[in-house]
């Protein structure tokens, strides 16, 4: 197990997270560019070597009610890792309800044209589908077909 000085080190080596000490001489790290309300990416991370990590939105990791996953018995690799993963879930935003109804685990892209309108390009059921937004736009039997389409509407894979 890591002690505290060693986790600190390691949660140190990640120049966008932001140290703020709390009580008790615990520590959390804030990642103040996260695009949702959750900003401490390291929770509590108190002097007997205990602590945790947001992992709200990613999968492998047990976690509390909160989100968070006790990062007392990590080794140095594990504790990057999860740091890691933790800032980019962060960074990604979450698709809208109605996204993902239309997308589910299919295969998607995101194609942008130049007044920031976006489309879905969708394989399903052996067909790729285009939306705008929940609208059907266009269906074609190949990917090449669809692509040639997008590019010639004038959007680009985002």
């Amino acid at each position: 197990m890591l002690n505290f000085e060693e986790k600190l080190a390691i949660i140190e080596e990640f120049p966008e997270l932001e140290r703020v000490n709390v009580s008790l001489g615990r520590v959390n790290f804030q990642f103040n560019e996260s695009v949702s309300d959750k900003k401490n990416v390291v929770y509590h991370l108190h002097p007997n070597g205990n602590g945790f990590v947001y992992a709200g939105r990613l999968q492998n990791y047990q976690t509390n009610d909160k989100g968070m996953a006790n990062i007392r018995d990590f080794s140095a690799k594990e504790l990057k890792q999860i740091i890691k993963e933790s800032i980019i879930s962060l960074t990604a935003v979450e698709k809208p309800v109605s996204e993902t109804a239309i997308i589910g685990e299919n295969q998607e892209e995101r194609w942008v044209n130049a007044e920031n309108e976006q489309l879905l390009l969708i394989n399903e059921d052996e067909a790729w589908n285009i939306y705008f937004g929940l609208n059907l736009e266009e269906t074609f039997s190949t990917y090449e077909e669809a692509e040639m389409f997008l590019v010639e509407e004038g959007f680009k894979r985002s």
